[in-house]
């Protein structure tokens, strides 16, 4: 007789309080049953794919272990919650993730009371779980802090430095490696996990506090040796003596897709008196998913997907994007220049710098989720006569910002900074906008800082910074694809400060830095229709300000309008400073800035993030008519320039 269909457990589950009345002999059905609508609702809609189908098994045993969310799970990074976000209540909209007005790709606080600290971010996780068990501790209130982190996130400082300050919170706080990539464990099978289990256990844990109270009568010398004999034979047997060194009591390595191992080891670290603890949990990206267990990426981030095939839906043909263009021109300026080399933090793809390190590996650094030392390392570089390039998503170099003032700007240092996803960026939301690197890098003494608005000009000024040996530089570039122009075989030195007028007119003059210019186009010919003649200029530089351009089109416009895909203190600003210390305001001038809200905007796709920011044509159009206080119903009365 075939066996008769199981009944499907996922649909009973809407928060974990209903996953802890299954028995642990459903958990696997359950998790099997979870790995494949993860893998359903991600072909429908794109996103983090490989990461969460690792912590499957992981996802289900926490929280049927651990009473969530008065317990605090916090993922780090937030690649691997989809899971989490489908057992916590979520399942309803988990296929509208990513997407304008539904779910976030990450854990987000006002989102749901599972998800207690937001992340995108690498390496914040221990710090953040320590702060909820160091309040619980003081407010004498019960609840445990986890904190899972992937061992590429381990490569961070930041995660040591909370990990060194961890002990105050004894058994309150648990921290879960989840290793997946870096092959840090010793093979994990039944004598590991039963060795997890046996030092995880109460009895072993009593008899280590015995053994503790026993050793303290005898003189110092002999508790220390007993203390460094355990540990050490626990470390030979393990791999922890890491982790101990750091005030962590280490458990593991055990099986992260094996309940019956997870289960009763995290029961022991749940019930256990001793902490900090370190779980040591062994997993594989993309698991249980053929497709993106063979990807070499292990399906990071995907596009729309076949499940049955796995073949990506494949973007319609178009312009090559920026991040190929600038990693194109790079390679060109390596070719020329031995001292040229590429510096990268864990995205040698995502920055274009695996074609570079292909070429040269010699001169290619991939320094791991390091911002901080990248910066450092690079100002190292260029002060022995290298000429680096550190090629970093404009949000991610936020994490190295000291490193950059202190490390290159005071020093005056020629770092090349590649800033790649600069302004917004689509379905990753405000965890990933580039929105402040001309803020925080023009206000900068020594720093030179461009902003391309095509894919020519990206390769004008991938060669100026190359060539730009007087301080420090940086180039500023968007998500996606250019607009199509045929690039240059030779490209062009530019003169540092100075920009470019694409079409000359009387009375408005629009001023932009970016990839903004088309849009300004498109409003100069509505404008021009309209019968008020436009000047476009392409400022090129935020810092230095090309001041005899700016004060020429200041003072023969009626209007001027600048605009940037930047937050607020970017080139508006040092373009109103310039007007204000010269006296050009005191004229009478109608000078108008346009630029990012001040919101942290959520998801959605680029076109309608910047619609809903009021950066696209129709709203330059309608900044210059409130400007001249004209409206449409005048305009059609034959108000003329």
């Amino acid at each position: 007789m075939a066996d008769l269909p199981k009944t499907p457990l996922l649909d009973t589950v809407d928060t974990p309080q209903d996953l802890r009345k299954l028995a642990p002999a459903q958990l696997r059905q359950l998790a099997d049953e979870l790995r494949a609508e993860t893998i359903s609702a991600v072909g429908s809609t794109g996103g983090h794919l490989g990461s969460g189908l690792g912590v499957v098994e992981l996802t289900v045993a926490i929280h049927y272990v651990f009473n969530t969310p008065d317990d605090r799970l916090i993922w780090d990074v937030g690649h691997q919650c989809y899971p989490h976000k489908i057992l916590t209540g979520r399942r309803d909209r988990i296929r509208t993730i990513r997407q304008g007005g539904g779910l976030s790709g990450f854990t987000k606080r006002s989102e749901s009371e599972y998800d207690p600290f937001g992340a995108a971010h690498s390496s914040t996780s221990i710090s953040a779980a320590l702060g909820f068990a160091i309040a619980n501790k003081l407010n004498e209130a019960p609840g445990k802090a986890i904190a899972v982190i992937g061992d590429g996130a381990m490569s961070a400082g930041m995660a040591y430095e909370a990990m060194n300050n961890a002990e105050a919170a004894g058994n309150r706080l648990v921290v879960i490696l989840n290793d997946n990539d870096m092959s840090i464990a010793p093979p994990v099978g039944g004598l590991s996990a039963y060795l997890a289990r046996l030092i995880s256990s109460s009895e072993y844990l009593g008899l280590r506090e015995l053994a503790k109270r026993f050793t303290r009568k005898l003189s110092r010398r002999l508790t220390v040796a007993a203390g460094k004999a355990e540990e050490f034979a626990r470390g030979m047997a393990t791999g922890g003596t890491l982790f101990e060194e750091l005030g962590f009591y280490y458990v593991g390595p055990i099986d992260g897709h094996n309940l019956e191992h997870l289960i009763p080891v995290l029961e022991n670290v749940r019930d256990s008196e001793q902490g900090p603890i370190l779980i040591h949990v062994v997993t594989k990206k993309g698991k249980g998913y053929a497709p993106a267990e063979a990807a070499a990426d292990k399906y990071h981030g995907v596009q729309k997907f076949d499940v049955i095939t796995g073949a990506q839906a494949k973007a319609p043909p178009g312009p090559p994007a920026y991040t190929k263009v600038f990693a194109d021109a790079l390679l060109a300026e390596a070719e020329r220049d031995a001292s040229v080399c590429a510096i990268t933090a864990a995205m040698p793809s995502g920055t274009g710098l695996d074609k570079f390190q292909a070429t040269f590996p010699d001169r290619t650094f991939d320094v791991g989720i390091a911002e901080q030392h990248a910066v450092t390392f690079a100002a190292g570089l260029a002060a022995q006569g290298m000429r680096p390039f550190c090629a970093i998503y404009s949000t991610f170099l936020q994490r190295a910002y000291d490193q950059v003032v202190h490390d290159v700007a005071i020093q005056n240092l020629p770092v090349r900074f590649a800033i790649d996803r600069a302004g917004l960026v689509g379905a990753d939301g405000a965890t990933h906008a580039g929105s402040f690197d001309v803020t925080y890098l023009a206000s900068l003494p020594n720093f030179v800082v461009m902003a391309a608005a095509d894919e020519v000009e990206l390769v004008h000024m991938t060669h100026t910074a190359a060539l730009h040996d007087s301080g420090p530089i940086a180039l500023r570039y968007p998500r996606g694809n250019g607009v199509g122009l045929e690039l240059p075989e030779v490209p062009e030195r530019l003169e540092i400060g100075k920009g470019r007028v694409v079409r000359e007119g009387k009375k408005v003059a629009i001023l932009s830095l970016g990839t903004r210019l088309a849009e300004a186009l498109k409003a100069a010919d509505t404008l021009e229709a309209k019968g008020l003649s436009t000047t476009v200029a392409d400022l090129r530089f935020a810092k230095p300000l090309d001041e005899d351009l700016i004060r020429r089109l200041l003072t023969t416009h009626e209007v001027a309008v600048t605009i940037e895909e930047g937050a607020i203190g970017g080139l508006g600003a040092h373009v109103l400073t310039l007007a204000s210390d010269t006296g050009l305001i005191d004229g009478g001038l109608k000078l108008r800035t346009m630029r990012l809200p001040d919101v942290f905007q959520d998801q959605d796709k680029p076109e309608k993030q910047y619609d809903e920011a009021g950066l696209n044509a129709a709203h330059i159009v309608d900044t210059v008519l409130k400007a001249l206080r004209y409206n449409e119903a005048e305009l059609a009365d034959g108000v003329r320039a």
